[in-house]
C-alpha cells in the first residue's frame, strides 16, 4: 500500500522546518515560506542582515545580551535580527516577486512587527505552528498591544497547524531544557 502524502499545509509547513535549519539567532528560530498559486514564490529564515556577523557569533547586541542590559520584552530597537517573515518578504521584493493573496507558512505566529508588515504586503493568509506570546514590562502596555494585535490580524486569514515539531525544543526558546 503506498505511504500517505502529507496534506499541503504539512507539506509547505515541512519546507518551513528545513528553511529555519539556517536561522541564525540565540532566540526563537524560525522558519517562512511563501506560497502562492501552489508554488513556492520565496522563503525566509531569522538572522543579520547579509554580511554582518551572526547572531550567534555575537553580532547582535541585544541577543548577546539577553540576561545583562535588556530585561524580557525590551530592546528590541536594538536587535539587528531580521524575522524570517520579513526576510521572505524582502527576499520576494528583491527578485520582484509579488506576494500578494499569497499564503505565508511560518514555524512561529508572526510577531506585532511582522503582523503589520504581512498585512501591508497583502498577504492573505498565515499559517503557523508555535504561538507567539507578547512580553512586555509593562502589563497594561501588553493588554493594548494584544487588543491592537487583533486589529492587524482581523484582516489576514490565519491558521494555526496542530503537527509535531521534531526541533520545538532546538527552535523555541520557552521549550529549550523543558523535556
Amino acid at each position: 500500500m503506498p505511504e500517505e502524502l502529507p496534506d499541503t499545509d504539512t507539506y509547505y509547513m515541512g519546507i518551513a522546518f528545513a528553511v529555519r535549519e539556517k536561522a541564525n539567532c540565540t532566540g526563537n528560530r524560525v522558519g517562512a515560506v511563501i506560497v502562492r498559486g501552489n508554488r513556492v514564490i520565496s522563503t525566509g529564515y531569522n538572522g543579520v542582515p547579509e554580511g554582518m556577523t551572526n547572531c550567534l557569533d555575537g553580532g547582535c547586541l541585544r541577543c548577546k545580551n539577553p540576561n545583562g542590559m535588556f530585561s524580557s520584552g525590551t530592546g528590541y530597537d536594538l536587535c539587528i535580527c531580521v524575522h524570517a517573515e520579513q526576510n521572505a518578504i524582502l527576499s520576494a521584493a528583491r527578485f520582484g516577486i509579488a506576494v500578494e493573496n499569497s499564503t505565508l507558512y511560518t514555524t512561529m505566529q508572526p510577531c506585532f512587527g511582522c503582523a503589520k508588515e504581512i498585512a501591508q504586503a497583502k498577504i492573505s493568509q498565515v499559517v503557523y505552528l508555535h504561538p507567539w506570546v507578547p512580553t512586555d514590562a509593562d502589563p497594561e502596555m501588553d493588554r493594548n498591544k494584544k487588543i491592537e494585535y487583533e486589529k492587524i490580524m482581523a484582516r489576514i486569514k490565519i491558521k494555526q497547524l496542530s503537527i509535531t515539531d521534531p526541533r520545538a525544543e532546538w527552535a523555541v526558546t520557552t521549550l529549550r531544557g523543558k523535556r
